[in-house]
């Protein structure tokens, strides 16, 4: 059974910073490409970041040079480190995983909560 479990949301000050997981079990997680995506309220889910199986990485414009995503093969996790956030930064924000050749293999996670606020 594959899941990803997301963690390290949070309440955080503008300015400030968080560091996204994603730990994911059921999948051969170096064949896949990771994705963060995220869904403020009454807005459809973006893209925010994506590295693919051979390292490359894609960012939303809004968010380049400001958030770093990474991920550890041996760990089968995906991170996104999150630095100087906005309040326009407030979404829950959710782990994809998406097989790099074989269709319909797209899983997501269950999504962590980004508040950023003063």
């Amino acid at each position: 059974q594959v899941q990803l479990v997301e963690s390290g949301g949070g309440l955080v000050q503008p300015g400030g910073s968080l560091k996204l997981s994603c730990a994911a079990s059921g999948i051969s997680f170096s064949f896949y490409a990771m994705g963060w995506y995220r869904q403020a309220p009454g807005k459809q889910r973006e893209l925010v970041a994506v590295i693919n199986s051979d390292g490359s990485t894609n960012y939303l414009d809004s968010v380049k040079g400001r958030f770093t995503i990474s991920r550890a093969n041996a760990k089968k996790t995906a991170y996104l480190q999150t630095n100087s956030l906005k309040p326009e930064d407030t979404a829950v924000h959710y782990c994809n995983a998406r097989h790099r050749s074989l269709a319909g293999h797209d899983y997501w996670g269950q999504g962590t909560q980004v508040t950023v606020s003063s």
